[in-house]
């Protein structure tokens, strides 16, 4: 690898993560909001057109995923379905329906932080973002920022656990004191 290249790459790498990091703070924000921290953006000619983080709790809709709500943005600021030119960041693999929607908004890049073994849809279960049947491919790159991306949603999970964990404790101890009553 040349001088060139390799100063290209460094760029890359600094751009990936300075664009990661915005979708990590929507994450957060998601997070403060009792969603799961999933947070996204969408680049286009060097700038951030579409921001967004899950709202599925918030809008009562299966259909709040961030990036879905990311897409229908960078759509709306474009005025046109068709994303080409744009890069996706995305703070987890993204599901069956996002991927769906990737391909068919023909974004051209996608860049994840952390994989989902559980329903990821870009290699950990499934890849439709490149399966050479449909009519586009996307070039994935994974691992940006992925130890703070994967910390967010293990520190949510721990902290959803254990408020089940007190929730189900005081209604154990509410049903001894209802019973003792008697």
């Amino acid at each position: 690898m040349g001088f060139k290249e390799a100063r290209a790459e460094k760029k890359e790498i600094r751009l990936n993560e300075k664009y990661m990091r915005m979708a990590i703070k929507e994450a957060a924000k998601a997070g403060k909001g009792k969603e799961v921290p999933i947070g996204c953006v969408i680049v286009h000619d060097g700038k951030v057109i579409a921001r967004a983080h899950n709202r599925r709790n918030k809008d009562k809709s299966v259909l709040s995923h961030a990036e879905l709500l990311a897409i229908n943005e960078a759509c709306g600021r474009l005025k046109d379905w068709r994303l080409e030119e744009c890069t996706m960041y995305v703070t987890l693999e993204p599901c069956q329906m996002c991927a769906g929607a990737i391909v068919q908004a023909r974004i051209p890049k996608v860049v994840i932080g952390a994989m989902n073994p559980k329903a990821g849809c870009a290699g950990s279960i499934i890849n439709l973002l490149q399966m050479d049947r449909f009519n586009h491919q996307v070039d994935i790159q994974t691992g940006v920022c992925v130890e703070e991306c994967s910390a967010l949603l293990s520190e949510f999970f721990e902290k959803l656990r254990e408020e089940k964990k007190l929730y189900r404790e005081e209604v154990a101890s509410e049903m001894v004191t209802d019973e003792s009553e008697e």
